[in-house]
């Protein structure tokens, strides 16, 4: 229910606060233009959260998950990071986020420093939430090493709250064969179903069999999107890198 959701929110802020980081900026699905909302419909950007610079309504310009450094190094990493001086960083070395940081000089909408939890969810989803200060000085390495863990927890709650209240499924997940499997990842490795066939010693029509039923199962069209949507709910590598574990000769399209 949004009312949950709603509970969340407002333990994001109060958290937040408490640790000297008051200005919160939260999205459920960062690829969705539809900021999350309230039980009365409302963005909780206009109720519950409020931003460093207030004029700036972020949750209403399409663009802005586009041009935003904080949601741009939410793609490239799941784990909690932390933003000061001007630079990306986290509890380890973390190449990805140096790269954001070398692209060059990052628009920090008012920033000082913050804390972003991403929330990467099953199917592709991935949520954000960032707890900001616009205090330079504030010591955001020291509240990262005590509060990142508990943020990233309450961060994963409050989007798969959200999610699961206005886009979740009641459906399991598919269930795919070893074989089918074994297909598609050899398919992600940019293999012919002729050359799947013949490394995995099954029959050319075999091969194709277990590619359109995987994709049945998947609930998608054609293999393109078997292999994402696979992809998505880990039975595949995002390379499909370590294909097989070895031919395997029987040639029973039940398998």
């Amino acid at each position: 229910m949004l009312t949950d959701a709603e509970a969340l929110a407002r333990e994001i802020v109060r958290i937040g606060a408490q640790i000297g980081l008051p200005y919160v900026a939260a999205a459920a699905d960062i690829s969705s233009t539809t900021p999350p909302t309230g039980p009365d419909g409302r963005p909780f950007a206009e109720t519950l959260f409020h931003w460093v610079d207030p004029d700036l309504r972020y949750w209403e310009d399409h663009g802005f998950a586009l041009r935003a450094a904080f949601i741009h190094a939410s793609r490239a990493c799941s784990e909690p990071f932390y933003f000061a001086g001007g630079r990306f960083a986290s509890w380890r070395p973390n190449r990805a986020l140096d790269a954001i940081t070398a692209e060059g000089p990052i628009d920090t909408y008012g920033v000082g420093a913050a804390i972003v939890a991403p929330a990467y969810l099953p199917g592709g989803v991935i949520g954000a939430v960032v707890w900001a200060t616009d205090d330079e000085a504030f010591d955001v390495a020291d509240a990262f090493a005590r509060h990142a863990a508990e943020l990233h927890v309450l961060a994963l709650k409050f989007v798969a709250t959200y999610e699961e209240t206005v886009a979740g499924s009641d459906q399991p997940p598919a269930r795919l064969t070893r074989r089918e499997i074994q297909c598609l990842k050899w398919a992600a490795a940019g293999k012919t179903d002729a050359e799947i066939a013949e490394l995995v010693a099954i029959s050319l029509p075999t091969v194709r069999f277990h590619v359109t039923n995987a994709a049945r199962k998947l609930r998608v069209t054609g293999r393109s999107q078997a292999i994402q949507r696979a992809a998505t709910l880990g039975y595949i590598g995002s390379t499909g890198a370590g294909a097989a574990s070895g031919p395997v000769r029987s040639k029973a399209p039940s398998e």
